[in-house]
């Protein structure tokens, strides 16, 4: 069977495990502590990076946004890249937008500062990085209302992986209870959207030991 080997928290693996199921293509998860550097890892990966997406006949696939293409590609149903030029510009560069941008300004400063540094030993979080994070969100969550006062979704009248990227990062960083969603009703309403598709509902049943999420992480009304 296909396997993806991932991290929990890591949205780059949650944005490829949403692609996986809204495709409807079955897979198997295994936990990769990249850290390890295992060898057997490192053959298949190089970088040593999670995602890793390993097809039946042994192919190896790195990269979320490789990984992505090549679902949209084998498995064109549902069109996840966008259905004209125009969608599948602007849904690559939301993409972009939420796997650097967002990922250097939030997800690094709290989900890497509060729950990696924990799993790894590493002291305690860096308050001001972790304050940092706080104030970067909501100019996020700003351009999200911004999108969605606009359009359906966020890069179009469609749901494209640019919706799955964004709401892949605000789960991992929900799991931990720092998303302000009462001061961004038009974030929350569209976050309410993705977060009641029958794909995102593995994502609401994950549960770390000994870092259990609070508990309207999986509440589809918040």
């Amino acid at each position: 069977m296909r396997t993806l080997y991932h991290l929990w928290l890591n949205p780059f693996c949650r944005k490829i495990r949403l692609v996986l199921l809204e495709k409807r293509l079955e897979f198997e998860m295994r936990t990769e502590s990249v850290w390890e550097r295992r060898d057997e890892f490192l053959a298949l990966n190089p970088t040593g990076e999670v995602p890793v997406l390993i097809e039946d006949d042994g192919t190896a696939l790195s990269g979320s946004d490789t990984i992505v293409e090549y679902l949209d590609e084998i498995q064109p149903e549902p069109p996840l890249i966008g259905r004209s030029a125009k969608e599948r510009a602007e849904a690559r560069r939301l993409v972009y937008w939420f796997d650097h941008k967002f990922n250097d300004e939030v997800t690094e400063n709290l989900v890497s500062e509060k729950m990696m540094k924990r799993f790894l030993g590493l002291g305690e979080p860096d308050s001001r990085v972790v304050r940092a994070g706080h104030a970067n969100i909501h100019t996020h969550l700003d351009y999200i209302g911004y999108l969605v006062d606009r359009r359906n979704w966020l890069a179009g009248d469609h749901l494209t992986v640019a919706d799955l990227a964004a709401s892949a990062h605000l789960s991992a960083i929900d799991y931990l209870g720092d998303v302000p969603w009462n001061d961004h009703p038009a974030a929350r309403d569209w976050y309410a959207r993705i977060k009641s598709r029958p794909s995102f509902r593995p994502l609401l049943d994950d549960h770390i030991p000994g870092a259990p999420p609070p508990k309207h992480y999986r509440d589809l009304d918040f």
